[in-house]
């Protein structure tokens, strides 16, 4: 495990070691979270780079990643823990076989560790393991009980399990929260974290990161991929293209050998970039043409 940084300048270069290009405001918030020991809730557009924040921490710090995933209808078991009641019930038969016939003691034995099956969160926790970056991604999606949960364990950092006893992290994991505001997370939440919204990047941030994740997209192409999307998250698109929609473009127009964009390319491509058909359909034709005519002219 290494060290947490020092300083924000030294957090903004671990950052960026690892391929992460943060502005000043995102490397300050986050190493307060690293300092203050609290939980990092991140809000935003998808596709702005939320977890991989949680990523480069994990790699940055030499921690495991530990993620939890969250969907409409989560439970705890999917969460938290559960039992693992095939290999209890066949403990029970053993020992019957065996003469065992101590109700208390055989109650004992199967709920002991081995038959405990760790979720993300009881990982995250378990003091056996070592220190992890907990990403709790699309909280906005799971269900409202579920954050009632949340709450005790950012507080404490542990978790009771009835049956077995109380697990204690004893070095407390990083923890990153991710929303993409489908629906607002309750207030309750936000003041245990640490917050900052993550926008999408200005030109100049933008291709610092298209040259650190795609350095074979030739210097031109890449100038002209980044110009055109920054026009085009100008427009009334469902859904704008995010960072890693830019990447992937720039890469697909390298792989076909493309240098320099042309509206034909554009027409060719745009299930790279746009992920609705009504977004594509609006961009195809004249309004492509349009915004290659700009970005040669400003380029």
């Amino acid at each position: 495990m290494a060290a947490l940084p020092q300083t924000v300048a030294d957090t903004a270069r671990l950052l960026t070691e690892h391929g992460y290009i943060a502005d000043r405001e995102l490397a300050t918030t986050v190493h307060l979270a690293l300092s203050m020991q609290r939980p990092l809730f991140l809000e935003g557009e998808p596709g702005t780079g939320k977890t991989e924040i949680a990523k480069v921490l994990a790699a940055g710090l030499n921690r495991r990643l530990v993620r939890l995933q969250c969907y409409d209808g989560m439970d705890l078991s999917a969460a938290v823990y559960e039992w693992d009641h095939a290999r209890q019930l066949m403990a029970i038969r053993m020992a019957e076989a065996a003469g065992q016939t101590d109700r208390d003691e055989l109650s004992r034995d199967i709920y002991a560790r081995e038959f405990l099956q760790a979720r993300p969160l009881l990982s995250a926790v378990d003091p056996d393991l070592p220190p992890a970056v907990l990403l709790i991604d699309e909280l906005d999606r799971a269900d409202e009980p579920f954050e009632a949960f949340l709450l005790e364990l950012l507080a404490d950092f542990q978790i009771s399990v009835p049956e077995y006893g109380t697990v204690r992290a004893v070095t407390r994991p990083v923890v990153v929260l991710t929303s993409n505001r489908t629906r607002e997370v309750h207030d309750a939440i936000r003041r245990r974290c640490l917050y900052h919204w993550v926008d999408y990047p200005d030109a100049k941030r933008e291709r610092a990161i298209l040259d650190a994740k795609a350095p074979d997209v030739p210097a031109h192409l890449a100038a002209q991929v980044i110009a055109f999307v920054q026009r085009l998250r100008g427009e009334e698109l469902f859904k704008l293209p995010g960072v890693a929609e830019t990447i992937d473009w720039a890469q697909a127009l390298t792989y076909l050998n493309k240098t320099e964009l042309t509206a034909g390319d554009v027409e060719d491509t745009l299930g790279v970039l746009l992920k609705y058909q009504d977004d594509i359909a609006k961009v195809r034709g004249a309004e492509a043409a349009r915004l290659v005519t700009e970005v040669a002219a400003e380029l």
